[in-house]
């Protein structure tokens, strides 16, 4: 390879990734805020007002609050336990954990409605007892749960085996127990890999539409998180109320992104 081919690859390849960003992630954005804001900012604004509207935010937000905080636990004990232990059967609880990435969002919500739908195994049980998870509230966690715990725990399991196991052991030596091992010792360092994850599982929970689609319902103001909801306002021929959401779940999303592009930057600075 000459010198004039070799300078000139980087760049064909550089032109090529922007191209291919800018069709596939520019393009569709600047066309959703474009849509969203087609009849002006004050009426985007106003259908995000709507009670349906509302209620879909907030269903959004406490969903994503109550599977962030369950999957940044169950994240934290698996890596822990993944990395810092030897056992039989690691291997199988990897596989496990991955799972969710490769099947199909659509068929964890049709195993949850299997489960605990009216015609379900448990479902005629619950509703017995007064307890509703499919068609409900719960089961829209349960589904957001399952397909949002790899993040977390691969995020941190990565970063978990570069640290070793040698700083937890002197930390047990000298008499400290798990909790403060763990807060002390553990996190600490691995700070901007628990923090990418959290951020990454904040982002797919909030854009979670397959599994959620299946197990809810789609009950307008009751079981619509933002995504369900702007599928019922564009098929209502709704467009710039849909549009409204959808730019609104792009900026939420967008400013996730950004917050870790930060964090990330800060993190490398000060452990060049």
């Amino acid at each position: 390879m000459t010198r004039q081919s070799s300078r000139i690859t980087p760049v064909v390849l550089t032109l090529l990734s922007y191209t291919i960003i800018g069709l596939l992630i520019v393009l569709p954005v600047a066309l959703i805020l474009h849509e969203a804001l087609r009849q002006g900012l004050h009426t985007a604004l106003e259908t995000l007002k709507d009670p349906e509207a509302r209620s879909a935010i907030r269903l959004t937000a406490c969903v994503t609050a109550i599977v962030t905080v369950i999957n940044t636990a169950g994240g934290i004990a698996a890596a822990w336990t993944l990395t810092k232990y030897d056992f039989r059967g690691a291997r199988l609880l990897v596989s496990l954990i991955e799972l969710p990435i490769s099947v199909s969002p659509v068929i964890a919500g049709l195993v949850w409605l299997l489960l605990f739908g009216r015609q379900g195994w448990w479902g005629n049980w619950l509703g017995h007892h007064g307890l509703h998870i499919a068609f409900a509230v719960p089961g829209i966690i349960l589904a957001t749960l399952f397909v949002t715990f790899p993040y977390v725990a691969r995020t941190l399991m990565s970063y978990m085996e570069q640290q070793g196991r040698a700083a937890e052991e002197a930390a047990f030596l000298l008499g400290a127990g798990f909790w403060k091992t763990l807060i002390h010792v553990t996190l600490p360092d691995a700070g901007w890999a628990l923090l990418s994850g959290i951020l990454l599982t904040t982002a797919r929970a909030m854009g979670e539409f397959g599994a959620v689609s299946v197990i809810s319902g789609h009950i307008p103001g009751v079981t619509e998180t933002m995504p369900l909801h702007i599928e019922t306002l564009y098929n209502g021929y709704q467009s710039v109320a849909a549009f409204a959401m959808a730019a609104l779940l792009v900026l939420v999303a967008m400013t996730t992104v950004l917050i870790r592009m930060f964090l990330e930057r800060s993190f490398r600075k000060q452990h060049p």
